[in-house]
């Protein structure tokens, strides 16, 4: 099975979908550990790429994915829009010259996201930030032969539920040490969105 740009197209469609849906939920979350603008920063980029995609003719999955970074990059506010957007900019320098993209080539392109979002964010795991969905999200699949809708969809979940239990130490959400244990990560459950519209996507398009 490989990775189509009309894949791509509706994966971050669908992004965008759950991202907007749950607008006023990342919000909430932010307020608790963060600056509380998560939700709308998200849904505002989100919007903005879909407007971006819609109406081009790609050949590669890589330009797709490149206009959402560079639109995630410039209408994001916060720290979230260089972070999203060099894990989608990375992705689509790895995936570059495929029309159809392999599953080895993918999961290196997510290896390549997680280490750009960690030298960008200056984070690793366990400090209760999107990297703590992203890189299980690598090492599971790396585990795996083929695309996997609901291998992604459980890991993205259960590896953001587990962002409860974390004390944060990167981020707003540092200042409140013990006080962050008890709450999800904004950008955790925003990931956990785009990981489970990859899954749609992938199942949609199988």
């Amino acid at each position: 099975m490989t990775f189509t740009v009309e894949q791509a197209i509706n994966w971050l469609t669908k992004s965008n979908e759950k991202i907007q849906k749950n607008k006023d939920y990342l919000s909430e979350l932010d307020q608790a550990i963060g600056d509380g603008d998560h939700g709308i920063n998200m849904a505002r980029g989100f919007d903005e790429v879909v407007k971006k995609l819609d109406g081009n003719d790609y050949e590669q999955v890589a330009d797709v994915l490149k206009d959402a970074a560079m639109t995630l990059m410039s209408k994001v506010g916060g720290a979230s829009g260089p972070l999203f957007g060099t894990a989608f900019l990375k992705i689509s320098m790895a995936v570059k010259g495929e029309e159809a993209v392999t599953f080895g080539t993918f999961v290196k392109a997510l290896e390549d996201a997680v280490a750009g979002v960690k030298q960008r964010g200056k984070a690793e795991e366990g400090e209760k930030t999107m990297i703590d969905v992203w890189s299980p999200m690598v090492e599971r699949m790396k585990a795996a032969d083929d695309f996997d809708a609901s291998v992604i969809r459980d890991n993205a979940k259960s590896s953001m539920e587990a962002t409860k239990d974390i004390v944060a130490t990167k981020g707003r959400a540092a200042y409140l040490k013990e006080r962050s244990k008890g709450h999800l990560d904004p950008g955790s459950v925003s990931s956990y969105y785009i990981f489970e519209a990859l899954a749609e996507s992938l199942e949609e398009g199988a």
